[in-house]
Order: C-alpha cells, then structure tokens, then sequence
C-alpha cells in the first residue's frame, strides 16, 4: 500500500508525557509548553485529565490550564476522562475534544482503572453517549496493544474487540497504545491488519512508546497498512506508572523527521516543535529524548 500523503499529528505530550513527573509541573509551564507547540503547527494537542487528584496529582490543574490557553483557529485541546465525573468537569471547563480510555489486557485494565475491560467499557459508555448529544468530539484509547507487562503478548483478536466496542460508544478515532514499547513491525502490521476487519483502518491512530528503540519502524510500518494518524510526546516525555520499565512515547520530532523525509505532509514546523520540546525539558532539568531535537542543536551550536 502506498504511505499516505497527509499525516494527522496528535501532540500528547501535556498530558501522557507530563502525568508521570514525580516534581510538579507549574501551570504557566503547561500553557507555555501547550501554546508553543500550538504555534508549531500542530493542531490536535492533548492538554491534560480530568481525573482524581489522588491517583494522578500531576493533572490536577488542568481546568486552570485550559482556562488559560489562547483560542486558535484550527487547534483542537483534547482532555482525557475516565468516567462521568471527569466528563462534567471537561464540560464544564469548555472542552471540546474528549479521550476515554479502555485495556486489551484484563490484568492491566484492573491493576491501571481497578476494574475489569467489560466494567470500563460500561464506564466510558455514558460518556460517550453525553459527549456526542453536545457535539463533543471523543478519541478512545486500547492500551496494552501489543503487549502487557503482567500478561506477555496479546492477540490481536483482543485488541479488536475492544476497538469495535469503542467505535460503536460513538468514538470518532480509536488510538491503539503500545504500552510497554515491546512491538515490533511485523507484529504491528498483523495488529492493524486485524484490527482494521472491525474497525477503518481511516478511524485508526498507532501510539507507540520506545521502550525498545521501535518506535519509528514501528510507526513506518503501520504508515504502510494505510494508518495516516500518529500520537507522539515532544521530547520523548512519558511513561507508564503501571509498566515498569516503560520508556517514553516515541518524540513528536523524531516523528516528524522522518515524515517530511518521505514527503508525507503535516503542517508542523520541526524546528518549532524541537524549541517546544527544549523548553520544556529546559524546565524539566533534563535533556531531549529527541535524538533530532539534539542534532538540530548541535548543529545550531556549530
């Protein structure tokens, strides 16, 4: 199959990559980080969660962050949400893109959302439903896709019955999440090639960590099967609180490194998005996961 001319972008790095810092991020940092990438091109940008505190205390600002984000045509802010709760506190805070959040693996569902994939599933349901009577868009996410760190591999057959579930809730895209960056791209093919029996292959977005240096083939080989949606962290940021050893999702640059390399287009700015992710990690204390983000500085320094 040929690549698709035009890749959709998903910035996840506010949310997926900042929840699991242990120091907390300040919420001038977020809008800063969020506007910057915004002014990179990038026009769907996850800002945040609304859920408990508690569990994820990282997210707890987010109604103040996208109280204080800066209206731009063509952007769109997506929150995650877990269940009704979360979804009223979105509402109320103006989203207009929502993500919920479902497992392929029955252990990692009740170690991450402390109930099984049926009981999520009947969670998540109603806000689907309360999303779509307001026109709130909704993204849902299949974690574990191609592997859980407590149950080994994971049939395909699995992932596409959850991802089938969720289209029928009413979720515009379906992001299947390489949790523990153990996939490989043969197993990434075979992944979208089932998957794509219950679902369009046009509703399906890849999200792939790089735990084990995969990420890129692994995004290639899916670009192959015709997936034209990608998720990336700038900088590399992430993880997973429940996988350990998980690394951080595949950076937003190196991604778009090698699309503008094959001639697929975006709409992004590289040079932009490494900014974004310098200045962030500038404020993290650390250095870019983005092997592209250090050679452009490099360079720069030349």
């Amino acid at each position: 199959m040929r690549l698709p001319a035009k890749v959709k972008l998903v910035e996840v790095g506010p949310r997926d990559g900042l929840q699991n810092e242990p120091e907390t991020v300040s919420t001038t940092v977020k809008i800063e980080l969020i506007d910057r990438l915004a002014g990179s091109g990038l026009q769907s940008i996850e800002v945040g969660s609304f859920v408990s505190p508690k569990w994820v205390p990282q997210m707890a600002d987010t109604a103040d962050v996208m109280a204080g984000l800066a209206v731009r045509d063509g952007v769109r802010y997506g929150v995650l949400v877990p269940n009704m709760q979360g979804f009223e506190a979105a509402r109320s805070a103006g989203a207009k893109e929502i993500a919920v959040l479902a497992a392929a693996s029955e252990t990692f569902s009740r170690n991450n959302v402390n109930c099984s994939i049926a009981e999520s599933l009947d969670r998540v349901r109603p806000v689907c439903e309360a999303a779509k009577a307001e026109g709130i868009a909704v993204r849902g996410y299949v974690s574990c896709v191609l592997g859980c760190p407590y149950e080994g591999e994971i049939e395909p057959q699995a992932v596409a019955r959850v991802a089938k579930e969720l289209m029928e809730m009413g979720c515009d895209e379906i992001s299947l999440g390489d949790t523990i960056g153990q996939g490989t791209p043969a197993a990434a093919q075979r992944l979208i090639d089932t998957v794509a029996e219950a679902v369009p292959v046009e509703r399906l977005a890849a999200h792939f960590h790089d735990t084990y240096g995969q990420g890129l083939a692994n995004i290639l080989a899916v670009l192959e099967k015709g997936v034209a949606v990608i998720d990336g962290a700038v900088a590399g940021l992430g993880g997973c609180p429940y996988a350990d050893g998980a690394t951080g999702n595949v950076a937003s640059e190196d991604v778009l490194y090698m699309l503008n390399g094959l001639d697929i287009e975006t709409g992004v700015d590289l040079e932009s998005l490494a900014a974004a992710g310098q200045f962030v990690c500038s404020q993290l204390g650390r250095p870019t996961a983005s092997k592209v983000a250090r050679a452009l500085s490099a360079r720069a320094g030349r």
